[in-house]
């Protein structure tokens, strides 16, 4: 049950075997951050990790409860990866929660937006239905929320900037 955390001010634990948390406070007002989750074209903009060079080919997004969103990466469509899965929860702008239906093992993801001082505490949340589910996804994850949430930063200040 390591903490660690990274010079961007996002917090990576594992609370349980089975549970992920991630925790950052956004600079930006809680609207605006939903909206980057749920917008497809706000989305695109952030959620591919830029250093692992994979491009996000598509992104289809129902955000409402009983919803379903699909999201494809790749260089072209027939080298390509996609997630998938439905809306279980929709509370703009304060909660989403979803499955991950690719795989077996993939969790169930919760978000909440919370405002904080002027910006927006983001806890995201995932539940995995084995212990050996989470070491697996652990690994990667622990490099690429960081690079992504700080890529959602960078979003928020140019939308900001824009606004």
């Amino acid at each position: 049950m390591g903490y660690r955390a990274s010079n961007d001010r996002t917090g990576v634990e594992r609370r349980s075997e089975r549970e992920l948390v991630v925790t950052r406070t956004f600079n930006g007002p809680v609207r605006l951050v939903f909206d980057a989750w749920t917008k497809p074209e706000l989305f695109k903009l952030w959620w591919a990790p830029k250093s692992c060079g994979v491009p996000m080919l598509s992104c289809e997004m129902d955000v409402r409860t009983g919803g379903s969103y699909r999201v494809t990466f790749g260089h072209d469509a027939s080298d390509s990866m996609a997630f998938f899965g439905k809306y279980l929860e929709v509370l703009p702008p304060s909660r989403l929660v979803w499955t991950n239906d690719e795989s077996d093992t993939a969790a169930v993801t919760t978000v909440t937006f919370e405002e904080k001082g002027g910006g927006t505490l983001l806890v995201l949340q995932e539940l995995y239905p084995s212990k050996e589910a989470l070491d697996e996804a652990f690994v990667g994850m622990e490099d690429a929320m960081p690079e992504q949430f700080a890529q959602l930063d960078e979003l928020l200040i140019s939308l900001g900037a824009s606004v």
